[in-house]
């Protein structure tokens, strides 16, 4: 995997990935930022909800689950002191479908949290992480 940092002004930087997508990061105005993108840790917490949502899709459909919608609800609490690492981080997961069996939810959530997230499972060694889920039928 490979990625590209440049600066462009202040606290403000331009990122693309190695296939080629492009994403604004910035700082908060009190911060020497003037708010043109996500914070670099909002961006790891993002990244973590999509890294553990792909998981639980793919295991809800080999599960032959019939999924219309699905979203992560994220809060997250950091270190007071430098390096402000992420201390607590909640997903709530909304799971919306037709005749979804919780139980074939929540070990969806399970095995993505415990065997397959990379994300998770390393922001675990400073994080205490927990789940949650509910199902909303469509």
């Amino acid at each position: 995997m490979q990625a590209r940092l440049k600066w462009v002004d202040g606290v403000c930087f331009m990122g693309e990935t190695g296939s080629g997508h492009a994403v604004v990061m910035d700082g908060a105005p009190e911060g020497g930022g003037r708010n043109l993108g996500p914070r670099p840790m909002e961006l790891v917490l993002l990244g973590t909800a999509g890294c553990t949502s792909y998981d639980v899709l793919s295991i809800l459909k080999k599960s032959r689950q019939d999924v219309r919608d699905c979203w992560v609800e994220m809060e997250a609490e950091r270190a007071d002191v430098d390096p402000k690492v992420f201390t607590r981080i909640h997903f709530h997961f909304v799971v919306t479908g037709r005749g979804l069996k919780p139980d074939a939810v929540e070990r969806a959530i399970k095995l993505s949290a415990e065997k397959y997230c990379s994300a998770s499972i390393m922001l675990g060694k400073t994080a205490d992480i927990t789940h949650d889920f509910e199902l909303r039928e469509d």
